[in-house]
């Protein structure tokens, strides 16, 4: 009875973040024939610093606005969260200005120059965008969610595509990420009314923090490594190969995890929601859990499929042959990114059921196993070898997770039937 809806809303999500994703990757046709492959390395180091940066600005509290009790506790945690968006953000800015201004840059931060300034900036509208599509998601206004994501992805894409065109190379494509998220994030600011009063008692938002400290104890760790583990290539792999063979893998990944990762977030969204809802009620979830994965997979495992055998050509033709080179790497991810469509999308069961410290030890293996890949890759000489090696250590605990979270629905089934 209740899965027409969820068939309905995710539909609503899916239409908006498909129409984003269409006009993020359409641009790459552009963006691929204006910038290199070294100014996509350089971005894509760039942009690791913002996905590991942005778990420590959030510490994850917006998730507990869908776990909350009442509106007006989720009201205030998602207050607090955005609070401490903006005072991590500020240090952070703090930090890399004084950093930059003594010539003191570490690592790849020495790599972007100037452009490390964008990072504060871009971590900043990145959490506050987390946080409103988290309290729009608890009030099921997923046409908003849709339309913020449909408007920074062609913010994004035209601002890129205008900055190469007028020489603006390497900072060309961080610049108009940051302007596309920050566009994005203003169809969220019109209805900021969802946030509810600002005037809360400064007793009131620790309560509700305290009250959800597993979420920066457990979730916000557990992201933090899994996220500096998914960065390895980027953050320590680039630090000793050309930054070609980064921008060719680069590209790669994008068009691999960038559509997975769009149904990903969608699916989690509605499915968490939902879910959330149903063991609140005492509810069986099973079956809506069980009809997701099989139509999922039964739609997905062809289309991956194809995605193997016409990766190489598939890539030179449509951007040229300066790009030849990324269907071998996007053959090393597809077993990965297969597996990880199904548990990232469930991965929302951990919080439902409470049981992040056990996931975080899955994670903990991973970025061992991951540490382990790019070592022998780099004494091997072989970027590759560290790719595939990399890819492989992902693609078995992502199964791992999928058969844990599956687990504990089942275990929350059998109780119920009790």
């Amino acid at each position: 009875m209740r899965d027409r809806p969820i068939v309905r809303e995710m539909g609503t999500l899916l239409s908006g973040n498909v129409l984003a994703q269409i006009i993020s990757l359409a641009a790459y046709f552009a963006l691929t024939r204006i910038f290199s492959a070294e100014d996509y390395g350089l971005y894509s180091i760039f942009y690791s610093y913002i996905e590991v940066l942005i778990i420590l600005s959030t510490c994850k509290y917006e998730l507990a606005i869908v776990a909350a009790d009442t509106d007006s506790e989720a009201q205030a945690m998602a207050r607090f969260t955005l609070r401490l968006n903006a005072i991590v953000s500020t240090v952070l800015l703090t930090v890399v200005l004084a950093l930059w201004l003594a010539g003191a840059l570490p690592g790849n931060f020495a790599q972007l120059g100037w452009m490390v300034l964008l990072i504060p900036p871009m971590v900043f509208f990145c959490g506050t965008s987390r946080v409103y599509s988290f309290l729009f998601n608890r009030g099921h206004h997923y046409s908003t969610m849709a339309l913020s994501e449909t408007v920074n992805a062609a913010a994004g894409a035209i601002i890129k595509i205008g900055l190469g065109l007028l020489g603006v190379l390497q900072a060309g494509m961080p610049v108009g990420t940051v302007a596309g998220r920050a566009v994005g994030n203003l169809v969220y600011r019109l209805k900021k009314s969802e946030v509810g009063s600002r005037k809360s008692e400064k007793s009131a938002l620790l309560a509700v923090a305290r009250k959800h400290v597993n979420f920066p104890r457990y979730v916000a760790t557990k992201d933090f490594i899994n996220s500096f583990s998914s960065n390895l290539p980027f953050l320590w792999l680039a630090l000793y190969f050309d930054r070609a063979d980064v921008g060719l893998f680069a590209l790669a990944l994008t068009f691999t995890f960038r559509p997975v990762n769009i149904l990903n977030v969608a699916f989690e969204q509605v499915l968490y929601a939902r879910t959330a809802e149903g063991v609140r009620e005492g509810r069986s979830v099973s079956g809506m859990i069980g009809r997701f994965l099989l139509i999922l997979n039964v739609v997905a495992l062809p289309l991956f499929v194809l995605a193997w055998f016409v990766a190489e050509p598939v890539f030179a033709f449509c951007f040229g042959g300066r790009w030849a080179g990324c269907g071998v790497y996007v053959q090393a991810l597809l077993p990965w990114v297969y597996l990880m469509l199904s548990s990232t999308s469930l991965m929302f069961i951990s919080n439902v059921f409470s049981t992040q410290k056990t996931e975080f030890g899955f994670y903990l293996v991973l970025l061992a196993l991951r540490v382990a890949a790019i070592a022998v890759g780099i004494h091997a000489g072989s970027f590759l070898l560290a790719i595939r090696l990399y890819a492989t250590a992902g693609a078995l605990v992502a199964a791992s997770l999928l058969l844990w979270y599956l687990w504990q629905v089942r275990r929350y089934e059998h109780l119920l039937r009790q």
